[in-house]
């Protein structure tokens, strides 16, 4: 099992107190791609935050890869076992696509694998983009790049928040594909929230999160 979720909750308090998820469970094992769906301000990205060690739930356990996340722990998870794409792309401006790829690997204090990086700019269709800053690429190209990234660490678990949010709809197609290929292809993990439909649908499971529950979508 690659990631254990167990009766999560989170609340804010202020100005009053909003629950945004009660009683959430949820499991995924090596190869699934799981959607996640539902309206804005309902706490997809919340619950992505979670999953992802970025945010504490307020109850609840989870565990990634057999490790149970504790307050210690969370940010070794992430350099070890999570690759995250987010819909504003996160890329360095000013460092090339190949540096921004190779970024999660310097963090976390591995050996710059560049044949690997270039490897994977290749399978995303950014080769002749190797070299150039990352702002002179178009938002589909920076996030092929944000994919091409996550995989760089080679994690178990992938976590997209919106992927395709900020593309058009020919885009958005092709980088859905891309991003569920990928990940099938290399038998990981991936766990997105979208509000596209037809990505969605791509997916081997797909859920609503509706006042704070999970539901599964035959």
């Amino acid at each position: 099992m690659i990631l254990q979720a167990k009766n999560l909750s989170k609340s804010f308090k202020s100005p009053e107190k909003v629950t945004v998820l009660a009683d959430v469970s949820l499991e995924a094992e090596a190869g699934e791609s799981i959607a996640i769906c539902g309206r804005s301000g309902e706490g997809k990205t919340t619950l992505l935050h979670i999953l992802g060690t970025l945010e504490k739930p307020d109850s609840g356990e989870l565990s990634i890869g057999g490790t149970s996340v504790t307050p210690f722990n969370g940010a070794e998870l992430r350099r070890k076992k999570i690759g995250f794409v987010f819909q504003s792309y996160n890329l360095l401006e000013d460092f090339t696509t190949l540096e921004n790829i190779l970024m999660p690997a310097r963090i976390a204090r591995r050996p710059l694998d560049q044949k690997r990086a270039l490897a994977l700019l290749d399978e995303v269709g950014l080769l002749d983009r190797a070299h150039f800053q990352a702002k002179l690429l178009s938002g589909g190209e920076k996030q092929r790049a944000a994919i091409a990234r996550a995989l760089c660490n080679d994690p178990d678990l992938l976590l997209a928040d919106e992927p395709t949010g900020n593309l058009d709809r020919a885009t958005a197609r092709q980088i859905g594909e891309i991003l569920i290929a990928s990940a099938k292809k290399r038998n990981k993990t991936l766990i997105l929230v979208t509000h596209d439909q037809e990505l969605a649908a791509l997916c081997t499971r797909r859920y609503t999160l509706a006042g704070g529950l999970l539901n599964k979508l035959l």
